[in-house]
């Protein structure tokens, strides 16, 4: 269901993110802690595998080799690291998480719905597909979104220097 969702997902993290909590975060499209957030693929420590697909997510966010270490090791990774190796975009202070994860969420929502669903499908096809594949479905979804009435707002607010007001259409 995360992964097939149409709207952008945000997961902001203040404390520990363990084992399918971890996972849950991963299946974010962008993720946020706090200096107080941690994080690791606990499975191990109990016996168990990730069974969520957050093995799928994990090499995705940061490559084979060190989703392999985390998963292996079961290892705790504090905010500043996992900012450093790709799980988290950004850390702040605890009172600070929740308004910069609104501040990124204003930023999406003032974009063309449409455009944001699609461009969120894009970035979901480009991790299975070939080039070419992946040329034809942008193509496809280009000719689509050239035809709403959100895209001649959007070319209209930028010659007229003011902000879209977008209704999805």
């Amino acid at each position: 269901a995360m992964r097939r969702a149409e709207v952008a997902t945000i997961a902001a993290v203040n404390g520990p993110a363990m084992g399918a909590g971890f996972d849950l975060a991963n299946m974010c499209d962008l993720r946020i802690g706090s200096t107080a957030a941690q994080f690791a693929e606990s499975f191990i420590n109990v016996s168990l595998i990730a069974g969520d697909g957050g093995s799928w997510f994990l090499q995705r966010l940061v490559g084979a080799q060190r989703a392999a270490e985390l998963t292996l090791t079961g290892r705790v990774v504090k905010a500043e690291e996992a900012r450093a190796i790709g799980i988290l975009l950004d850390v702040t202070e605890p009172d600070a998480l929740l308004p910069r994860a609104k501040e990124i969420a204003s930023q999406i929502a003032a974009k063309p719905p449409l455009a944001v669903r699609y461009a969120k499908r894009t970035l979901r096809l480009a991790q299975d597909q070939a080039l070419d594949d992946h040329l034809e479905a942008c193509a496809s979804f280009q000719a689509l979104l050239q035809k709403t009435g959100d895209h001649l707002e959007a070319l209209a607010a930028f010659f007229e220097k003011r902000p879209g007001n977008f209704k999805g259409e």
